[in-house]
């Protein structure tokens, strides 16, 4: 699997290497699902994470790494949550919602949090990771992140947003200029995202305003 880190081509005068391709591009198609509410975002975001989390780890980004365990760990969190009991729409795929004022705060306060403490442990360990401050920033927000979209908040695609901002500089500095490129796809369809989570999200409160005006 060693050619899975080697160079694909060229582009741009970046070099674009089979892990990172592939990975991001089984990536997109996970971010594709979830924006569809589809429960096959879960298994395909962990085929992606598996990728990646190679790609990272052979370049010394451990914060990056580490994001992909998380995508993992939580990809399997949410499959369980989006096929155990979760109201469904009516269309048949998962219900979302805005997070509560307290939900918001506490995902703030963890993500403040977490980024100090793992950005601590990275400069701390310097082997750890060559660049501590995004790395951990990016790491604590991918957490925040797929941990909201288990959940079904709409918010989970603000923390993507803000993850990518950091994202996209850091990995053509690192080398990973695919990565880079994806992640600017990735931040239209965040948008595109966020506009239609936030629809549907006013659409299924309604009935329920309905319901307790009758």
């Amino acid at each position: 699997m060693s050619w899975l880190n080697s160079e694909a081509f060229t582009a741009f005068e970046q070099h674009i290497k089979w892990s990172d391709m592939i990975g991001n591009t089984i990536g997109l198609i996970a971010l594709a699902l979830g924006w569809r509410r589809s429960i096959w975002t879960w298994p395909v975001q962990f085929v992606s994470g598996v990728i990646l989390f190679a790609a990272f780890a052979s370049s010394h980004l451990t914060g990056s790494a580490g994001k992909q365990v998380v995508v993992m760990v939580v990809a399997a969190w949410g499959w369980w949550q989006w096929t155990r009991g979760r109201q469904q729409a009516q269309d048949g795929s998962i219900a979302i919602r805005f997070a509560s004022r307290r939900e918001r705060a506490l995902l703030v306060a963890a993500a403040a949090i977490g980024t100090v403490a793992v950005a601590g442990l990275f400069t701390l360990e310097p082997s750890l990771s060559w660049d501590p401050w995004p790395d951990a920033y990016i790491f604590v927000g991918t957490l925040i992140a797929m941990y909201a979209q288990a959940r079904g908040l709409v918010e989970f695609w603000f923390a993507w947003l803000l993850v990518d901002l950091v994202g996209v500089p850091l990995n053509f500095a690192n080398g990973f200029a695919f990565s880079g490129f994806v992640y600017i796809i990735y931040g239209a369809l965040v948008l595109w995202g966020m506009r239609d989570w936030w629809l549907r999200s006013r659409t299924s409160a309604k009935p329920s305003l309905e319901g307790a005006a009758a």
